[in-house]
């Protein structure tokens, strides 16, 4: 197996006790991980997950942190955060991209769109990583990562390496089986058309990212998108209906901008945003009969609610 991205190495991962995970989430909040790892490279990612297999321990995966709301009270076991495996090559001869699991999407976006490659300027306003787009298929303007994946390479909970095809992921809206695994996403090859021109993809990707800003709320920390859509209903067209946006529990706020956005106002604790999205789904379903499927992942026990 030839790894395109990621290199092996002799480097040394270390593993760390109670790190506070609020840096590494989009919504600043959540406790300690009871040991956490940042490796580098592969050789530094296999020692992480050789060190929680002896030890049989609960293992969780982390990325930008952009879609998770971790419990103040923390996470047992191992969290390995894949943030720092970046790197990416675009291949001329096929369009395709190959980058690793820790490289930003929006970066990558814009990387595709200098070069006059479309497929990807959807993603420009995507605060993830390209590891997280494939396990979540993450998606915004009508398009999502399993329109573009041709393959994904991860590493199962024994070590071994295997190749998945776009056909094994099972993907359907903004899931796909590789969540709730244990199988961790090393890097994606991604296929782009590159008949477009540079002038025409950065007009493009800017448009896509200036209606984002325009309709999403980017000065305060949030996980994006909480709810699922209803298909055909829009959960955000629910919860302004029933006169939401604005309601406030401790820090946390439904946003006045959108609706599907529960923002940090400012020492917000995590039990407080669960506490309002469940307040959301009670209403929307006392109103509509509907129950409002998150979006955003939810790790960790949370007291009471």
């Amino acid at each position: 197996m030839t790894l395109h991205s990621l290199s092996l190495s002799n480097a040394i991962c270390p593993i760390r006790s109670n790190v506070s995970l609020a840096e590494f989430t989009s919504y600043r909040v959540g406790g300690e991980a009871r040991w956490y790892a940042e490796p580098r490279d592969l050789a530094g990612l296999k020692a992480s997950i050789d060190w929680w297999r002896e030890r049989d321990l609960p293992l969780t995966i982390l990325g930008a942190g952009s879609n998770l709301l971790i419990s103040d009270r923390g996470l047992p076991g191992l969290v390995i955060n894949t943030r720092r495996l970046r790197s990416s090559s675009f291949d001329a001869e096929t369009g395709t991209i190959t980058a690793a699991a820790g490289e930003p999407l929006p970066k990558l976006a814009w990387r595709a769109a200098k070069r006059g490659w479309k497929g990807l300027e959807w993603a420009v306003g995507i605060p993830g990583t390209v590891g997280g787009a494939v396990v979540m298929n993450a998606g915004a303007h009508t398009s999502c990562i399993a329109d573009r994946l041709v393959r994904a390479i991860v590493l199962n909970p024994d070590g071994e390496i295997e190749t998945l095809a776009r056909e094994d992921l099972h993907y359907s809206y903004r899931t796909s089986r590789l969540q709730g695994d244990n199988r961790l996403v090393i890097e994606a090859t991604l296929q782009l058309d590159p008949d477009s021109t540079e002038e025409e993809m950065m007009a493009l990707t800017t448009r896509n990212l200036h209606h984002r800003k325009n309709t999403q709320p980017y000065d305060r920390p949030s996980c994006g998108s909480v709810f699922r859509n209803p298909k055909p209903k829009f959960a955000g067209a629910l919860i302004e209906e029933l006169g939401l946006k604005g309601y406030r529990i401790g820090g946390a706020l439904v946003s006045p901008l959108h609706a599907n956005f529960i923002v940090n106002i400012g020492e917000a604790k995590a039990s407080d945003i669960l506490h309002l999205i469940r307040h959301v789904q009670e209403q929307v379903s006392d109103r509509f009969s509907l129950w409002l499927e998150p979006e955003v992942k939810i790790l960790g026990e949370f007291e009471g609610i």
